[in-house]
């Protein structure tokens, strides 16, 4: 018995060792790795004075002061959120697992399409699919290119930047295709909307 349970003693000290102490060390220093630092640090966005001001991975639907002079770009919308726009419930991530036949989905789509297409003065039918649909998660800090652009003209005639300015900043925060064939360009509300104030100051 005494051999069985110091046996037992030095695998736990074994594995304590190697699992308390050098995986967690390994692991913190892939972490440094220069390129994968940022990630392994929760991909921080920082704002011009050093502060940090949230993360490049979590969007967040901004809530204007004012909605008629509205100087955000916009996230897509989130299942969790109580208004059909937002903001998200950064407490619950998840989708709203309705169907593309269900009915309520579809009058909620609708009635986002509306009121976005009120909100950028264009017709519905210019709203782009990603501007009306929630994402996975409802934290996704990813638009569409193309919903960039409906929002781009509001939100440079109430900051005072030119649309040109605007079109350069949502450029800057723009990515293209993984590998240039590997899923859809993409749009980063959260640094773009940083870059917007910090502009606009």
């Amino acid at each position: 018995m005494w051999r069985q349970t110091a046996t037992g003693l030095r695998v736990l000290i074994a594995f304590t060792i190697l699992c308390g102490i050098i995986y967690p060390l390994v692991v913190y220093g892939v972490g440094r790795i220069p390129g994968l630092s940022a990630n392994a640090e929760g991909s921080i966005i920082y704002s011009a004075d050093g502060t940090p001001v949230g993360s490049s991975l979590i969007g967040i639907d901004p809530v204007p002061a004012d909605p008629t002079a509205d100087p955000y770009f916009h996230t897509r919308p989130a299942a969790s959120a109580e208004d059909v726009l937002g903001p998200a419930d950064t407490t619950t991530s998840g989708g709203s697992n309705k169907g593309g036949f269900d009915q309520d989905l579809l009058d909620t789509i609708n009635q986002r399409r509306e009121l976005i297409a009120q909100r950028e003065g264009v017709n519905p039918a210019l709203v782009p699919a990603d501007a009306v649909t929630a994402s996975g998660s409802g934290l996704d800090p990813h638009i569409s290119p193309e919903y960039a652009e409906l929002q781009a003209a509001r939100v440079a005639q109430v900051t005072g930047l030119s649309q040109d300015e605007v079109r350069d900043l949502v450029a800057n925060a723009s990515t293209g295709r993984i590998l240039g064939f590997l899923g859809e360009p993409t749009v980063n509300v959260t640094e773009l909307n940083l870059a917007v104030q910090e502009a606009a100051r």
